[in-house]
């Protein structure tokens, strides 16, 4: 790989970096409201949509740790 392609991929696993910590920190604040939910709404349909909306950040956040590590190996 020539100079300028890795440097290309470096700039775009830094903006993968930086969309990646914006999305854990919106994930970590979902976990802290269905964390500080009453039990009984943890159970109800608010519960379950924050859970969901958890789970599917969590799935997004491996898929982006695994564009990073190929990127990563793109560039070795």
């Amino acid at each position: 790989m020539n100079k300028e392609r890795r440097k290309q991929l470096n700039e775009i696993a830094e903006q993968i970096g930086s969309l990646r910590d914006q999305l854990e920190s919106l994930r970590d604040e979902e976990q802290d409201y269905y964390d500080n939910m009453p039990e009984s709404f943890q159970g109800g349909e608010k519960g379950e949509r924050a859970e969901t909306a958890i789970d599917s950040m969590d799935s997004a956040l491996d898929s982006l740790d695994d564009a990073l590590s190929s990127i990563d190996e793109a560039t070795e």
